[in-house]
């Protein structure tokens, strides 16, 4: 898989192309159903049975992937083509193991190794690729002292995020020392692996943080070339995603929130918009090399500095970033986020145009927006109602993810909405989710706006009317 390909062979058969998802949740699930769609053999693994990627994968499998037995007996079983790591709970040292034996990991193993871990990206993104970071201090759990005094160096406030998690788990808002405590002890429940050790970041006043979803992929000559979509903005609540927005022009959302409309720059907004090309190029180069290839979510703090702009290194995904979700709507058709991630580590195309500062980019074909649908219980027997009040508006699309499983905030679907500015957009699909309402077994209805309403701008006491 070290070449762009023109063939492809029928699923199932001997000459077929075999994809292998490690991971195969929501993102997992559609990444796959763009694979189906080019008649790509798709092998979806779990640590759970009926995971969303299960439904709709040629095979799958269920089990602990950080058993690197199993693991391994599952890989050479099904000797896929390509390896696809999904998500962080996973036996490393077996990706880079196979690598060496020929087998092929999007984007390589030491770009999975390097992401997954906060300590080890931040070092990468900061000294590497040469970004500008917050300020940050690594700290031990089990030595309070320890943290307290990062704190005391980063300043107040400042974000405890465990080294190894995702989706906002282990991570805390610290706002004076009083906080400290109860962020250590939600880092250590809540990190993927021991807890033993936190990044102690500056909270940075941004005006606007975004992804950008660059792709690394080849060009029709064989070159490792990289599309940037336009960015995209979004809003994390307790570090996790909750709504997210793209437009065709980015005066709409850069460098200000899309509810800024009075402050609409053109000028500033070019200037954004150019820096985040530039820093996503320098992270996903040193990330994964110069022939790695993938869809990347950088996450990028956007603030306006007088008639300037400044952007500052977050953090990165060598896969689809759960923000990108928007692209359904806001790209063309088979080229979302998961499409072009499909077609990139395949070799397949992907079509971009040269802009006047030299950067391939996906123009985006609408403006749209997305907003979460959060679980309000833990439980099972999940069932959702008011789907014609959700539903019954034209540019509005509603994904359920169909997880078997709900946790108190666990992310149980999306709703994307289209609409003539981004703006619109976002309201559009703020309301549209929040019309849905979900139950489990012995449980009474419970509608999202009961779960969460902060930074939201129809409803909420802060709300923007």
């Amino acid at each position: 898989m070290n070449t762009r390909i023109d063939e492809i062979g029928t699923t199932l058969t001997k000459g077929s192309l075999k994809v292998m998802f490690l991971g195969s949740g929501e993102l997992g699930q559609e990444q796959i159903i763009e694979a189906q769609r080019l008649g790509i053999e798709t092998v979806a693994v779990d640590r759970y049975e009926n995971a969303p990627g299960h439904r709709v994968a040629d095979r799958h499998y269920a089990f602990n992937m950080r058993d690197a037995k199993l693991l391994r007996d599952v890989i050479e079983k099904e000797d896929p083509d390509v390896i696809v790591p999904e998500i962080e709970a996973f036996n490393l040292d077996t990706l880079f193991d196979l690598e060496k034996e020929g087998y092929y990991i999007v984007p390589n193993a030491k770009a999975t190794f390097s992401a997954m871990q906060r300590k080890r990206l931040r070092e990468l993104i900061s000294k590497e690729a040469g970004v500008l970071t917050s300020k940050y201090a690594y700290a031990m759990t089990n030595d309070p002292q320890s943290v307290r005094d990062a704190c005391e160096k980063v300043g107040y406030p400042c974000v405890i995020k465990a080294i190894q998690s995702s989706s906002g788990l282990g991570s805390s808002d610290v706002k004076s020392p009083a906080d400290v405590e109860i962020a250590i002890a939600k880092a250590k429940k809540e990190a993927r692996g021991n807890g033993e050790e936190v990044i102690v970041e500056e909270f940075i006043k941004f005006d606007t943080e975004v992804t950008e979803l660059a792709v690394q992929h080849f060009d029709e000559n064989g070159k490792i070339v990289t599309t940037f979509p336009k960015p995209l903005g979004h809003v994390q609540i307790d570090g996790d995603y909750h709504s997210s927005w793209m437009g065709f022009n980015c005066a709409e959302y850069l460098p200000l929130m899309p509810e800024n409309t009075k402050s609409q720059n053109e000028e500033l907004a070019i200037k954004a918009e150019k820096k985040i090309y530039e820093v996503a190029s320098k992270i996903t180069r040193t990330l994964a090399g110069p022939t790695g290839r993938t869809v990347f979510g950088c996450e990028l703090f956007v603030k306006q500095n007088g008639d300037d702009v400044i952007v500052y290194g977050n953090e990165s995904t060598c896969r689809p970033h759960d923000t990108g979700l928007v692209s359904f709507l806001s790209h063309p058709n088979t080229l979302s986020q998961f499409g072009m991630h499909i077609r990139a580590v395949c070799g397949l195309p992907i079509p971009g145009e040269v802009n006047e500062w030299g950067y391939r980019v996906l123009k985006p074909v609408a403006n749209a927006a997305t907003h979460v649908i959060l679980s309000p219980y833990d439980g099972h027997d999940i069932r959702y109602r008011n789907l014609w009040n959700c539903m019954n508006t034209q540019g509005v699309t509603l994904k359920l993810f169909g997880k078997p499983e709900g946790h108190v905030g666990r992310r149980m679907g999306v709703v994307i909405a289209t609409a003539p500015t981004v703006l619109e957009a976002k309201k559009k699909a703020e309301i549209a989710a929040h019309a849905i309402e979900i139950q489990v077994a012995g449980q009474p209805w419970k509608g999202q706006t009961e779960m969460e309403t902060r930074k939201h701008i129809v409803y909420g006491p802060n709300a923007k009317k």
